[in-house]
């Protein structure tokens, strides 16, 4: 099944020859509003993909600088250790 974009929704069409069923301005204008929700959360992803993937990176990064760092046992009121 193909992902449901906003354009999708602002595409839509609907036969317009029952004399009876939904009105078509209420369809469409609830369409718009779908079609708006969609790209709001088309950008949210985007954004949460971009920031994890940064994340990713640093990590990465801090992993490599810290990598032969040596453990040392923490003292139960030692803030620092050497």
């Amino acid at each position: 099944m193909q992902r449901l974009l906003p354009q999708h929704a602002r595409a839509a069409t609907f036969d317009r020859r029952r004399w009876r069923g939904l009105d078509p301005e209420q369809v469409y204008a609830y369409l718009d509003r779908l079609a708006d929700e969609l790209e709001r959360l088309t950008r949210d992803l985007c954004t949460a993909n971009t920031e994890g993937e940064r994340i990713r990176q640093a990590l990465r990064q801090w992993q490599s600088r810290h990598a032969g760092c040596r453990h040392t046992r923490v003292t139960p009121n030692s803030r620092w250790h050497p």
